[in-house]
């Protein structure tokens, strides 16, 4: 059985939480502002795999959300980053957690392929009051080369199981190229040392 972690990010009042239990319970919960990190499991089947899902859900930022990214960077499989587009101040704070994953990943990473993001504008029933335009989060996520969708925790389980579903299939094929890798890299230093110790013994014979 395969295990997926995954962290939740975005600053208060994005609903990242309403996003997340939505996903996990499909109910909708109101706005909460929680003091605590969250740690959830799921166990779910994904094209015919059984999955341990865990998703961190640490607590609501501000703006400044250096801190956040301390624990889950380097715990995460992947990451799901949350703004509400009827607030700009949280878009600007996605762009910059967006980029500290990527800056975070490039010291930690050299030569991986990008580990999956997911940038999702939620709250598109309140679109009405909307101060992020769609294509604003297409593009930064075109820039960031991660996966865009704007959803409504409020109105819509299917979008968000949607969301959930395809970063977690891009999550699986990121372990497997990892996983290939580190064997081929492995099998080439093997060959290597067996080479080195026979061409010795040859040399000496």
């Amino acid at each position: 059985m395969n295990d997926i972690k995954l962290a939740l990010l975005g600053s208060q009042g994005a609903g990242k939480s309403a996003v997340l239990v939505r996903f996990l319970t499909r109910r909708f919960i109101g706005e909460y502002a929680s003091d605590t990190n969250s740690l959830y499991h799921k166990r779910l089947s994904i094209d015919g795999r059984q999955l341990n899902l865990e998703v961190f859900d640490p607590c609501s930022q501000s703006s400044e959300a250096r801190c956040i990214l301390e624990e889950p960077v380097d715990w995460a499989d992947g990451f799901v980053v949350v703004y509400n587009i009827s607030d700009r101040t949280s878009f600007i704070n996605a762009k910059n957690i967006l980029q500290q994953i990527r800056e975070a990943r490039m010291d930690n990473c050299k030569g991986e392929v990008d580990v999956p993001v997911c940038l999702v504008g939620n709250k598109q029933d309140l679109c009405h009051v909307r101060q992020v335009r769609e294509d604003e989060g297409r593009c930064l996520a075109q820039e960031n080369r991660c996966h865009f969708q704007e959803v409504s925790a409020a109105e819509s389980y299917q979008d968000i199981a949607n969301l959930f579903t395809q970063l977690i299939r891009q999550v699986m094929e990121h372990l497997k190229y990892r996983a290939d890798r580190r064997r081929y890299s492995g099998s080439k230093s093997m060959a290597k040392l067996i080479n080195n110790v026979f061409g010795k013994r040859r040399k000496s014979v």
